[in-house]
């Protein structure tokens, strides 16, 4: 039992999988970060180009 847990203790075969699950996540977070800000800041021009237009339309 000593031996099988040295090995267990030594063996590293899923300390990349971890890191690949790790950076994914950071990926992730980070685009959805950028979409919800493109989202916002596009909302947001759209209401000033349509307020833009109904201002030229009223003329």
């Amino acid at each position: 039992m000593i031996k099988f847990l040295k090995n267990f203790r030594k063996d590293d075969n899923g300390a990349v999988t971890v890191d690949w699950v790790v950076l994914t996540a950071a990926v992730v977070g980070l685009a959805i970060a950028a979409y919800s800000t493109i989202e916002t800041q596009s909302k947001f021009l759209i209401g000033k180009a349509a307020t833009a237009v109904k201002k030229q339309n009223d003329f």
